[in-house]
Protein backbone atom coordinates (compact mmCIF):
# COMPACT_ATOMS: atom_id res chain seq x y z
CA UNK A 1 0.00 0.00 0.00
CA UNK A 2 1.38 3.30 -0.79
CA UNK A 3 2.45 5.86 1.60
CA UNK A 4 -0.19 8.60 1.68
CA UNK A 5 1.72 10.36 4.60
CA UNK A 6 4.66 13.12 4.55
CA UNK A 7 8.27 12.85 4.85
CA UNK A 8 8.71 15.43 7.29
CA UNK A 9 12.07 14.50 7.24
CA UNK A 10 12.93 14.92 3.57
CA UNK A 11 11.34 18.64 4.41
CA UNK A 12 13.30 19.55 7.74
CA UNK A 13 16.80 18.75 5.48
CA UNK A 14 15.75 20.52 2.74
CA UNK A 15 15.28 23.46 5.50
CA UNK A 16 18.81 22.64 6.91
CA UNK A 17 20.56 22.43 3.10
CA UNK A 18 19.57 25.86 2.46
CA UNK A 19 20.61 27.27 6.25
CA UNK A 20 16.63 28.03 6.49
CA UNK A 21 15.87 25.44 9.68
CA UNK A 22 14.90 27.51 12.77
CA UNK A 23 14.70 26.71 16.07
CA UNK A 24 13.62 27.62 19.52
CA UNK A 25 15.86 29.32 22.33
CA UNK A 26 14.60 29.86 25.23
CA UNK A 27 15.23 32.46 28.13
CA UNK A 28 14.36 32.99 31.44
CA UNK A 29 12.18 36.42 31.10
CA UNK A 30 11.28 38.70 28.92
CA UNK A 31 12.92 41.81 29.60
CA UNK A 32 16.46 44.00 28.22
CA UNK A 33 18.54 41.19 29.12
CA UNK A 34 18.33 37.41 30.07
CA UNK A 35 19.92 34.21 30.60
CA UNK A 36 19.24 32.43 27.20
CA UNK A 37 19.29 28.25 26.68
CA UNK A 38 20.52 26.23 23.29
CA UNK A 39 18.16 25.09 21.22
CA UNK A 40 17.08 21.17 22.95
CA UNK A 41 14.22 20.10 21.13
CA UNK A 42 11.67 18.03 23.55
CA UNK A 43 14.08 18.19 26.42
CA UNK A 44 14.15 21.14 29.22
CA UNK A 45 16.65 23.44 28.44
CA UNK A 46 19.84 24.37 29.67
CA UNK A 47 20.28 27.97 30.45
CA UNK A 48 23.53 29.65 29.37
CA UNK A 49 26.38 30.85 32.73
CA UNK A 50 26.35 34.39 30.82
CA UNK A 51 23.68 37.07 30.54
CA UNK A 52 22.94 38.81 27.36
CA UNK A 53 21.12 41.86 26.49
CA UNK A 54 18.56 41.74 23.91
CA UNK A 55 18.05 44.26 21.15
CA UNK A 56 15.77 41.83 19.27
CA UNK A 57 12.44 42.30 21.21
CA UNK A 58 9.08 43.87 20.11
CA UNK A 59 8.99 44.67 24.28
CA UNK A 60 9.92 48.21 23.07
CA UNK A 61 8.64 50.26 26.17
CA UNK A 62 10.36 47.26 28.12
CA UNK A 63 7.04 47.15 30.56
CA UNK A 64 7.14 42.88 30.67
CA UNK A 65 8.74 43.27 34.13
CA UNK A 66 7.54 46.55 35.16
CA UNK A 67 6.15 45.84 38.62
CA UNK A 68 2.48 48.20 38.05
CA UNK A 69 1.60 46.01 35.07
CA UNK A 70 2.29 42.48 36.22
CA UNK A 71 0.53 43.67 39.57
CA UNK A 72 -2.49 44.69 37.30
CA UNK A 73 -2.37 40.81 36.14
CA UNK A 74 -1.95 39.52 39.27
CA UNK A 75 -5.00 41.07 40.52
CA UNK A 76 -7.39 40.49 37.28
CA UNK A 77 -6.15 36.57 38.13
CA UNK A 78 -7.49 37.00 41.79
CA UNK A 79 -10.21 39.25 41.39
CA UNK A 80 -11.50 37.83 37.70
CA UNK A 81 -9.88 34.53 36.93
CA UNK A 82 -7.07 33.38 35.28
CA UNK A 83 -8.93 32.57 31.62
CA UNK A 84 -11.92 33.42 29.97
CA UNK A 85 -13.19 30.35 29.95
CA UNK A 86 -15.82 30.63 27.00
CA UNK A 87 -16.09 33.03 23.93
CA UNK A 88 -16.71 36.45 24.88
CA UNK A 89 -20.35 35.48 23.56
CA UNK A 90 -20.79 33.03 25.90
CA UNK A 91 -19.86 33.76 29.01
CA UNK A 92 -15.83 34.92 28.53
CA UNK A 93 -17.47 39.01 28.27
CA UNK A 94 -15.67 40.45 31.70
CA UNK A 95 -15.55 44.27 32.91
CA UNK A 96 -11.83 43.71 32.41
CA UNK A 97 -12.46 43.98 28.72
CA UNK A 98 -14.96 46.37 28.55
CA UNK A 99 -12.49 48.29 30.60
CA UNK A 100 -9.16 47.89 28.55
CA UNK A 101 -11.74 48.54 25.14
CA UNK A 102 -12.97 51.79 26.52
CA UNK A 103 -8.93 52.92 27.02
CA UNK A 104 -8.39 51.69 23.54
CA UNK A 105 -11.57 53.86 22.21
CA UNK A 106 -10.19 56.56 24.39
CA UNK A 107 -6.31 56.63 22.82
CA UNK A 108 -7.53 55.49 19.28
CA UNK A 109 -10.58 58.58 19.40
CA UNK A 110 -12.99 56.47 17.83
CA UNK A 111 -16.33 55.18 19.09
CA UNK A 112 -15.55 52.04 20.08
CA UNK A 113 -12.92 48.63 20.46
CA UNK A 114 -12.75 44.98 20.12
CA UNK A 115 -9.94 42.79 21.63
CA UNK A 116 -9.27 39.54 19.84
CA UNK A 117 -7.09 36.59 21.15
CA UNK A 118 -4.38 37.98 18.71
CA UNK A 119 -3.18 40.27 16.76
CA UNK A 120 -3.21 37.79 14.18
CA UNK A 121 -6.60 37.01 14.73
CA UNK A 122 -7.46 40.89 14.40
CA UNK A 123 -6.57 41.34 10.91
CA UNK A 124 -8.04 37.59 9.76
CA UNK A 125 -11.56 38.40 11.57
CA UNK A 126 -11.83 41.62 9.98
CA UNK A 127 -11.11 41.23 6.60
CA UNK A 128 -13.04 38.20 6.20
CA UNK A 129 -15.73 39.84 8.35
CA UNK A 130 -16.19 42.97 5.95
CA UNK A 131 -15.85 40.60 2.45
CA UNK A 132 -14.31 43.21 0.62
CA UNK A 133 -14.55 43.18 -3.06
CA UNK A 134 -11.10 44.52 -3.73
CA UNK A 135 -8.01 45.24 -1.34
CA UNK A 136 -5.12 46.81 -1.99
CA UNK A 137 -2.61 46.08 -0.16
CA UNK A 138 1.17 47.30 0.62
CA UNK A 139 3.60 44.28 -0.68
CA UNK A 140 5.74 44.23 2.49
CA UNK A 141 2.71 43.93 5.04
CA UNK A 142 2.58 41.24 7.17
CA UNK A 143 1.62 37.79 7.29
CA UNK A 144 -1.90 37.85 8.80
CA UNK A 145 -3.08 40.62 6.39
CA UNK A 146 -1.70 38.46 3.35
CA UNK A 147 -3.63 35.38 5.04
CA UNK A 148 -6.48 37.14 5.61
CA UNK A 149 -7.10 38.32 2.02
CA UNK A 150 -6.74 34.89 1.09
CA UNK A 151 -9.07 33.35 3.37
CA UNK A 152 -11.77 36.06 2.20
CA UNK A 153 -11.38 34.92 -1.05
CA UNK A 154 -10.35 38.58 -2.44
CA UNK A 155 -9.24 40.36 -5.36
CA UNK A 156 -6.07 41.42 -3.75
CA UNK A 157 -3.79 44.64 -5.72
CA UNK A 158 -0.25 44.57 -4.59
CA UNK A 159 1.15 48.06 -4.63
CA UNK A 160 4.73 49.04 -4.22
CA UNK A 161 5.76 49.65 -0.67
CA UNK A 162 4.94 52.65 1.36
CA UNK A 163 4.41 54.57 -2.71
CA UNK A 164 0.67 56.80 -2.65
CA UNK A 165 1.54 56.96 -6.28
CA UNK A 166 1.79 53.21 -7.28
CA UNK A 167 -1.85 52.95 -4.92
CA UNK A 168 -3.17 55.71 -6.97
CA UNK A 169 -2.17 53.97 -10.21
CA UNK A 170 -3.75 50.77 -8.91
CA UNK A 171 -6.70 52.47 -7.74
CA UNK A 172 -7.45 54.35 -11.68
CA UNK A 173 -6.02 51.00 -12.85
CA UNK A 174 -9.06 49.15 -11.31
CA UNK A 175 -11.89 51.45 -12.19
CA UNK A 176 -10.66 52.15 -15.49
CA UNK A 177 -10.71 48.05 -15.95
CA UNK A 178 -14.23 47.53 -14.16
CA UNK A 179 -15.55 49.94 -16.71
CA UNK A 180 -13.95 48.52 -19.75
CA UNK A 181 -15.47 45.44 -18.44
CA UNK A 182 -19.01 46.56 -18.79
CA UNK A 183 -18.97 46.32 -14.42
CA UNK A 184 -19.73 49.39 -12.61
CA UNK A 185 -16.94 49.96 -10.35
CA UNK A 186 -18.70 52.30 -7.66
CA UNK A 187 -20.70 48.88 -7.06
CA UNK A 188 -17.17 47.32 -5.25
CA UNK A 189 -15.95 47.79 -2.18
CA UNK A 190 -12.31 48.53 -1.96
CA UNK A 191 -10.21 48.29 1.33
CA UNK A 192 -6.93 49.84 1.27
CA UNK A 193 -4.74 47.81 4.08
CA UNK A 194 -1.03 49.00 5.16
CA UNK A 195 0.47 48.46 8.24
CA UNK A 196 1.68 51.77 10.28
CA UNK A 197 5.11 50.92 10.78
CA UNK A 198 6.70 47.56 8.88
CA UNK A 199 7.86 45.10 11.05
CA UNK A 200 11.30 44.16 8.64
CA UNK A 201 12.26 48.14 7.53
CA UNK A 202 11.45 50.30 10.08
CA UNK A 203 9.50 52.30 7.44
CA UNK A 204 6.60 54.22 8.03
CA UNK A 205 3.89 54.36 5.36
CA UNK A 206 2.74 57.90 4.07
CA UNK A 207 -1.23 57.47 5.89
CA UNK A 208 -2.11 61.01 5.10
CA UNK A 209 -1.05 60.76 1.28
CA UNK A 210 -2.84 56.89 1.41
CA UNK A 211 -5.67 58.75 2.62
CA UNK A 212 -5.73 61.28 -0.10
CA UNK A 213 -6.25 58.53 -2.68
CA UNK A 214 -8.99 56.66 -0.79
CA UNK A 215 -10.99 59.37 -0.42
CA UNK A 216 -10.92 60.26 -3.67
CA UNK A 217 -11.96 56.97 -5.14
CA UNK A 218 -14.59 56.03 -2.24
CA UNK A 219 -12.10 53.54 -0.38
CA UNK A 220 -12.10 52.37 3.10
CA UNK A 221 -8.28 52.78 5.02
CA UNK A 222 -7.20 49.88 7.02
CA UNK A 223 -3.94 50.34 9.27
CA UNK A 224 -2.55 47.75 11.02
CA UNK A 225 -0.62 49.46 14.30
CA UNK A 226 1.24 46.92 15.69
CA UNK A 227 4.47 47.92 15.96
CA UNK A 228 3.34 51.58 16.48
CA UNK A 229 0.71 51.84 19.37
CA UNK A 230 1.45 53.15 22.54
CA UNK A 231 5.16 54.68 20.98
CA UNK A 232 2.92 57.99 19.18
CA UNK A 233 0.91 60.63 20.44
CA UNK A 234 -0.59 60.16 23.79
CA UNK A 235 0.29 56.70 23.49
CA UNK A 236 -1.48 56.09 20.40
CA UNK A 237 0.14 54.93 16.73
CA UNK A 238 1.09 56.79 13.62
CA UNK A 239 -2.70 57.66 13.26
CA UNK A 240 -2.80 59.82 16.26
CA UNK A 241 0.54 61.10 15.26
CA UNK A 242 -0.85 62.39 12.37
CA UNK A 243 -3.96 63.20 13.27
CA UNK A 244 -5.98 61.32 11.10
CA UNK A 245 -8.57 59.38 13.08
CA UNK A 246 -11.24 60.57 11.03
CA UNK A 247 -9.75 59.44 7.96
CA UNK A 248 -9.14 56.05 8.84
CA UNK A 249 -12.08 53.39 9.44
CA UNK A 250 -10.34 50.98 10.65
CA UNK A 251 -7.90 50.91 12.77
CA UNK A 252 -5.99 47.39 14.30
CA UNK A 253 -3.24 46.66 16.43
CA UNK A 254 -1.91 44.47 18.85
CA UNK A 255 -1.64 43.97 22.78
CA UNK A 256 1.89 41.78 22.67
CA UNK A 257 4.44 44.37 21.86
CA UNK A 258 4.70 48.21 23.43
CA UNK A 259 1.89 46.69 25.70
CA UNK A 260 3.38 43.63 27.41
CA UNK A 261 0.84 41.61 26.59
CA UNK A 262 -0.70 39.16 24.59
CA UNK A 263 -3.67 39.75 22.27
CA UNK A 264 -5.13 42.18 19.07
CA UNK A 265 -7.92 44.75 19.22
CA UNK A 266 -9.68 46.62 16.82
CA UNK A 267 -10.89 50.16 17.46
CA UNK A 268 -13.53 51.70 14.61
CA UNK A 269 -17.38 53.20 14.44
CA UNK A 270 -19.73 51.48 16.59
CA UNK A 271 -20.93 49.81 13.25
CA UNK A 272 -17.95 48.36 12.65
CA UNK A 273 -17.55 46.85 16.09
CA UNK A 274 -21.26 45.16 16.58
CA UNK A 275 -20.57 43.93 12.80
CA UNK A 276 -17.42 41.74 14.04
CA UNK A 277 -19.27 40.66 17.02
CA UNK A 278 -21.02 39.01 14.98
CA UNK A 279 -19.39 37.97 11.75
CA UNK A 280 -15.61 38.07 12.51
CA UNK A 281 -15.11 34.62 13.13
CA UNK A 282 -11.99 34.75 14.90
CA UNK A 283 -13.57 36.29 17.60
CA UNK A 284 -16.87 34.01 17.81
CA UNK A 285 -15.36 30.95 17.67
CA UNK A 286 -12.63 31.76 19.98
CA UNK A 287 -12.34 31.78 23.95
CA UNK A 288 -12.24 35.64 25.29
CA UNK A 289 -8.76 37.31 25.65
CA UNK A 290 -7.87 36.27 29.08
CA UNK A 291 -8.29 38.85 32.18
CA UNK A 292 -4.52 38.99 33.30
CA UNK A 293 -3.60 39.74 29.54
CA UNK A 294 -6.10 42.43 29.27
CA UNK A 295 -5.71 43.89 32.70
CA UNK A 296 -1.37 44.46 31.78
CA UNK A 297 -2.55 45.70 28.76
CA UNK A 298 -4.65 48.33 30.61
CA UNK A 299 -1.86 48.76 33.08
CA UNK A 300 0.75 49.47 30.41
CA UNK A 301 -1.44 51.58 28.56
CA UNK A 302 -1.30 54.17 31.22
CA UNK A 303 2.44 54.05 31.45
CA UNK A 304 2.93 54.43 28.08
CA UNK A 305 0.61 57.49 28.33
CA UNK A 306 1.61 59.27 31.18
CA UNK A 307 5.08 58.14 32.12
CA UNK A 308 8.70 59.02 30.27
CA UNK A 309 8.94 55.71 28.70
CA UNK A 310 8.01 56.93 25.47
CA UNK A 311 10.73 59.64 25.35
CA UNK A 312 13.25 56.91 26.75
CA UNK A 313 12.84 54.32 24.10
CA UNK A 314 13.00 57.12 21.24
CA UNK A 315 16.02 58.66 23.14
CA UNK A 316 17.56 55.31 23.29
CA UNK A 317 16.76 55.05 19.33
CA UNK A 318 18.41 57.92 18.29
CA UNK A 319 21.50 57.26 20.56
CA UNK A 320 21.93 53.52 18.60
CA UNK A 321 21.03 55.20 15.09
CA UNK A 322 24.14 57.35 15.14
CA UNK A 323 26.18 55.26 16.55
CA UNK A 324 25.88 52.32 14.03
CA UNK A 325 26.21 55.05 11.13
CA UNK A 326 28.95 56.84 12.35
CA UNK A 327 30.50 53.17 12.00
CA UNK A 328 29.46 52.94 8.54
CA UNK A 329 26.74 50.63 8.62
CA UNK A 330 23.39 51.33 6.28
CA UNK A 331 20.64 51.35 8.94
CA UNK A 332 17.27 51.70 7.08
CA UNK A 333 13.63 52.91 8.46
CA UNK A 334 12.32 55.74 10.31
CA UNK A 335 10.90 54.24 13.52
CA UNK A 336 12.26 52.55 16.64
CA UNK A 337 13.08 49.37 14.13
CA UNK A 338 16.52 49.99 12.86
CA UNK A 339 17.68 47.46 10.11
CA UNK A 340 21.23 47.01 10.06
CA UNK A 341 21.55 46.13 6.06
CA UNK A 342 24.49 43.37 5.53
CA UNK A 343 23.59 42.68 2.15
CA UNK A 344 24.71 38.79 1.93
CA UNK A 345 23.24 36.54 3.76
CA UNK A 346 26.48 34.44 4.80
CA UNK A 347 27.53 38.05 6.26
CA UNK A 348 24.88 38.64 8.22
CA UNK A 349 24.64 35.31 9.63
CA UNK A 350 28.07 36.11 10.44
CA UNK A 351 27.49 39.01 12.36
CA UNK A 352 24.49 38.27 14.90
CA UNK A 353 27.06 35.48 15.78
CA UNK A 354 30.16 37.47 16.31
CA UNK A 355 27.37 39.46 18.39
CA UNK A 356 26.41 37.16 19.81
CA UNK A 357 29.25 36.07 20.93
CA UNK A 358 29.92 39.38 22.87
CA UNK A 359 26.43 38.59 25.30
CA UNK A 360 24.22 41.07 23.03
CA UNK A 361 21.37 39.54 21.32
CA UNK A 362 20.36 40.65 17.46
CA UNK A 363 18.68 38.61 15.02
CA UNK A 364 19.98 38.36 11.46
CA UNK A 365 17.18 38.44 8.92
CA UNK A 366 17.44 37.06 5.61
CA UNK A 367 15.20 35.57 2.64
CA UNK A 368 13.18 34.57 2.17
CA UNK A 369 11.63 36.20 4.52
CA UNK A 370 13.77 39.80 3.17
CA UNK A 371 14.06 39.74 -0.78
CA UNK A 372 17.91 38.57 -1.95
CA UNK A 373 20.88 40.61 -1.42
CA UNK A 374 19.33 42.56 1.64
CA UNK A 375 19.62 40.26 4.48
CA UNK A 376 20.05 42.47 7.40
CA UNK A 377 20.25 42.53 10.79
CA UNK A 378 17.20 43.54 13.22
CA UNK A 379 17.97 45.97 16.32
CA UNK A 380 15.78 47.71 18.42
CA UNK A 381 16.57 48.83 21.75
CA UNK A 382 14.01 49.52 24.53
CA UNK A 383 13.40 52.00 27.01
CA UNK A 384 14.48 50.17 29.73
CA UNK A 385 17.67 50.00 28.17
CA UNK A 386 20.55 52.10 30.03
CA UNK A 387 23.21 54.18 27.85
CA UNK A 388 26.03 51.79 29.18
CA UNK A 389 23.51 49.26 27.33
CA UNK A 390 23.58 51.36 24.04
CA UNK A 391 27.25 51.52 24.33
CA UNK A 392 28.03 47.65 25.03
CA UNK A 393 25.95 46.86 21.80
CA UNK A 394 27.90 49.61 19.64
CA UNK A 395 31.12 47.94 20.66
CA UNK A 396 29.73 44.50 19.99
CA UNK A 397 28.49 45.67 16.57
CA UNK A 398 32.31 47.48 15.74
CA UNK A 399 34.25 44.34 16.93
CA UNK A 400 31.90 41.81 15.23
CA UNK A 401 32.01 44.41 12.02
CA UNK A 402 35.75 44.03 12.03
CA UNK A 403 35.90 40.59 12.53
CA UNK A 404 33.67 39.56 9.74
CA UNK A 405 34.88 42.41 7.25
CA UNK A 406 31.84 44.37 6.75
CA UNK A 407 33.44 47.25 8.48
Amino acid sequence: MADRGFDLEDRLETLEDDDLKRSLSPVDRVAERGYFADPSGGDLPVLDSAEALVFASNNYLGLTDDQRVQDAARGAAATVGTGAGASRLVTGDTLVHRDLERLLTEVKGTDRALTFSSGYAANLGTITALEPDVVFSDELNHASIIDGCRLADTDTVVYDHCDAASLRSKLEERARTAAQDGRDPDAESWLIVTDSVFSMDGTVAPLAAICDAAEEFGAWVMVDEAHATGLYANGGGVVQAEGLEDRVQVQMGTLSKALASQGGYVAGSAALIDCLINDARSFVFSTGLTPPAAAAASEALHVARHSDVRDQLWENVAHLRDGLESMGFEVWGDSQILPVVVGDRTDAIALADGIREREVVVPAIRPPTVPEGTSRLRVVPMATHDQDDIITCLEAFQAAGEEVGVL
